[in-house]
């Protein structure tokens, strides 16, 4: 099938790549001609593993491409992928201009039917404004108006696993208007995602606006699984009970499950705090009903993302001038390069307000911390988790990647000047690390 994926940010290169890789031809389009340069040179704008031999292989194939040609991507793609940006504004609702504007260049350059497929994470009624304002732009062109038909499909992708979440899926959420046009985009649709559903069928049917809100509240009840989480470690720890037992007690039950339950020190990426936002704001905003288990989980994981300079102050001092950190970890998790709302940014700029400096290291991200960053003198980078213990009065870890998960203690001890280790995501035993001599500050343990 002709495939068309308007954005070739994370969603889109993913589904791009994936969707070549099944033997479609894909057409990916940017608007940035830096990253279209940097796709036809070799490169990729983001990090994830595997994609870049994905890529690779189905542009040598020929099945995918990259432009900025707006006009090619429309004309080329019978199904039409808006995977562009939907950031938060201001007040915490989606933005909607990017996902919008490429509805208008759809509208303005189709010359037959579109299955218009809304892959970004947008608030429910979006696929109503998208029809909206294709119908204008066809309006405008004497063209009929019914000649396409918009279809809500959310990714559930995770950061890190994208290619075998794409590849593998539990679910695929086709949201489809019930009419004519809505009944041809649904069967368009399953004829492109057959090939996942050979075994047993995946997909998941529904109208529009539900296959909307089903994204959002995904994402929102395992963002309220962590926070509930971090709160019982925090209860823990004022309790003196061991949140790692909590975990497994509570994991056993089978209507619990073990998912998204690691306590932490709050979670980040380009997901979970938007997304929770945004469902927080469409419900005041639209309907006039305040999400009052959202709004606390919002709120409890604000909180979280202080909890290790906290402790480094109930250690220190809130002075900590003079002291100097080592961190462990900048992404929001591992296996990606993402620092959007990742808690590292709440720890450094804590540790630098009270007046310490600090060395990071990260196995991928370090590029875009300096770039998130900048030019911070008091920060600074180090080409190796070791070499980041240099001069550091004690080490503190906030990513969970696995290269941390087995360190030489005795070279950490020796490298630090106090040998303290505070860590944000449990990597570690505490009665284990204790009898080597450290100071360990967990979560909850």
């Amino acid at each position: 099938m002709k495939v068309t994926i308007i954005g070739s940010g994370y969603v889109g290169l993913v589904t791009g790549a994936c969707l070549a890789e099944l033997g479609n031809n894909v057409f990916c389009l940017d608007v940035d001609q830096r990253k279209i340069d940097t796709l036809n040179a070799g490169g990729l704008p983001i990090h994830e593993p595997g994609l870049h031999e994905v890529i690779a292989r189905n542009v040598e194939a020929g099945r995918l491409s990259f432009s900025t040609d707006v006009p090619a991507a429309v004309m080329h793609g019978d199904l039409q992928f808006i995977a562009v940006g939907t950031p938060p504004d201001e007040d915490g609702s989606a933005d909607l201009q990017y996902v919008l504007a490429a509805a208008r260049n759809i509208g303005r350059y189709m010359d037959g039917f579109k299955v218009v497929v809304d892959k970004s994470t947008v608030p429910v009624g979006t696929a109503e404004k998208v029809s909206a304002v294709i119908r204008e732009e066809l309006s405008q062109r004497g063209l009929a108006l019914a000649n396409f038909s918009v279809v809500s499909n959310p990714e559930f992708l995770k950061e890190g696993a994208a290619l075998e979440d794409f590849m593998s899926p539990d679910r695929i959420v086709l949201g489809s208007a019930d009419d004519e046009s809505g009944h041809r985009a649904l069967a368009a649709m399953q004829r492109l995602y057959a090939p996942f559903t050979r075994n047993h069928d995946r997909v998941l049917a529904m109208d529009v606006r539900s296959a909307e809100l089903t994204k959002y509240a995904a994402n929102a009840m395992l963002a309220t699984r962590i926070s509930f989480m971090n709160e019982m470690a925090n209860l823990a720890e004022k309790l003196g009970a061991d949140i790692e037992s909590v975990r497994l007690g509570i994991g056993s039950d089978a209507r619990i499950g073990y998912h998204f339950l690691y306590p932490g020190c709050g979670y980040g990426g380009s997901c979970f705090p938007k997304d929770v936002k945004a469902l927080i704001r469409t419900a005041q905003d639209d309907v006039g009903i305040t999400l009052k288990v959202l709004t606390a989980v919002e709120q409890a994981n604000q909180y979280q993302k202080h909890v290790l300079s906290q402790k480094i102050t109930q250690k220190f001092g809130e002075d900590l001038k003079g002291r100097h950190f080592a961190i462990w970890g900048l992404a929001f998790k591992p296996n990606t390069d993402d620092m959007r709302a990742a808690p590292s940014q709440e720890l450094i700029g804590d540790l630098l307000k009270s007046g310490a400096t600090v060395t990071a290291y990260d196995p991928v991200a370090m590029d875009e911390a300096r770039r998130v960053f900048g030019n911070e003198s008091r920060l600074t980078y180090a080409k190796s988790s070791m070499a980041a213990l240099e001069n550091a009065d004690s080490l503190v870890i906030v990513t969970e990647w696995k290269e941390f998960r087995s360190p030489d203690f005795s070279a950490i001890k020796s490298m630090l000047k106090i040998p303290v280790i505070f860590d944000g995501r449990n990597l570690f035993d505490p009665s284990f690390v204790r009898s080597l001599g450290f100071d360990y500050f967990a979560i909850g343990r």
